[in-house]
């Protein structure tokens, strides 16, 4: 039903949507309509009542649509701004944000990065302060996707500054309040069918009901909420390079230099076995953590243990290597065409550089696992 979903629906309109650098709102609302959004979540939120296999089934057939723009939006609504609502939400914020999220009817994006804080997160300058029974946000955020036309962040704000990381709140923020500002969407190198927004806040008041969870434990929360993003990315990333493998392979066969399809050409073949290698190992490595994740979150309803946040960390290095080496030798592989806008891997080579920076970059992951690893 997805990978229907991604050809059918999606795909036809994929070179519009990245030549106006935004795909319609009206996508949300289809993807809500269908249940995909909601594929892991229980029915009491609005979801389709799966466990987590279910979402990594939906990022694998995203990628379909030719489209990584497309399929990152799609996933920031479902399994990045939305899975810390579902875990700490009470009765009230579900009904008002994440239901509406899961169904589409409501945009989310997630608030982390700033400027001067992005895998860092420690170094977020945004400032929550009490006043009363409300609370007055004052920051700046960037880097967000979806954030040009979200109807709410969740946003991660310091609420008690003098405790670095460990004074760190998180909030649903309506985008429809005073001093909610969208200063400008940013133009980036890839993915550019996704909004990706700079957001300032200035005496932006909500009241304190719309605070997750308990006050300065933003941060423990964010460090799960990472491993969801992260898993997430891993799984839909990888089988891109799965699919960019399939049609350069479709190339190939057509493709004739020197009196025989290019395919056949034992240096490339070679390659392809290699990539097809490269690409099976590292899956095999993310479904290891699928079901480390599934069986600790889904099964046990527990905390995610160090040893899982340590694999999905070192498969998230993983799958930012191995896709945009398969994406670059596939880029060659086409020639002078592979540099050309009309063909599906120059689009997919130039939207994988992502991979090794969002959600944290490579060397900060390397940076984690060795304290991980007690080195």
């Amino acid at each position: 039903m997805v990978r229907d979903f991604a050809e059918k629906e999606l795909s036809p309109h994929v070179e519009e949507w990245e030549e106006s650098g935004c795909f319609p709102s009206s996508v949300f609302q289809r993807a809500g309509e269908l249940g995909i959004h909601g594929a892991h979540y229980p029915e009491e939120h609005g979801g389709s009542g799966g466990d987590y296999w279910f979402s990594v089934v939906k990022a694998e057939e995203y990628p379909r649509c030719n489209c990584a723009g497309v399929t990152m939006g799609l996933l920031v609504q479902s399994d990045m701004a939305t899975p810390v609502i579902s875990e700490l939400g009470t009765d009230e914020q579900i009904d008002e944000f994440l239901k509406p999220a899961l169904s589409g009817d409501k945009v989310a994006a997630l608030g982390i990065s700033e400027p001067q804080a992005g895998s860092d997160v420690a170094g977020i300058k945004t400032v929550a302060k009490v006043d009363g029974d409300d609370y007055v946000i004052n920051g700046q955020k960037t880097f967000i996707t979806n954030g040009s036309r979200a109807d709410f962040v969740t946003l991660l704000a310091k609420t008690n500054p003098d405790q670095g990381a460990y004074g760190c709140s998180f909030f649903l923020v309506p985008t429809n309040v005073k001093g909610y500002v969208v200063s400008r969407t940013l133009k980036k190198v890839g993915n550019k069918a996704s909004d990706t927004a700079e957001l300032f806040l200035e005496d932006v008041r909500i009241p304190k009901r719309y605070r997750l969870g308990e006050e300065n434990q933003g941060f423990m929360y964010l460090m799960q909420n990472f491993q969801t993003e992260r898993l997430i990315g891993c799984a839909s990333a990888l089988q891109g390079a799965f699919y960019a493998l399939e049609f350069s392979t479709e190339y190939g066969r057509d493709r004739v230099a020197f009196g025989k399809p290019l395919i056949k050409r034992e240096v490339w073949r070679h390659k392809f076995v290699d990539m097809h290698i490269q690409c099976e190992s590292a899956k095999a490595f993310v479904y290891k953590c699928v079901d480390a994740y599934n069986t600790e979150r889904h099964i046990n309803k527990g905390p995610i243990s160090m040893e899982t946040v340590k694999l999905i960390s070192m498969a998230k290095v993983l799958v930012g290597d191995v896709i945009n080496d398969v994406m670059d030798t596939c880029l060659q592989f086409h020639g002078g065409w592979g540099y050309i806008e009309e063909y599906p891997i120059a689009r997919a080579w130039r939207d994988a550089r992502l991979f090794r920076i969002g959600g944290g970059t490579s060397e900060t992951m390397k940076f984690y696992i060795a304290k991980l690893l007690n080195l």
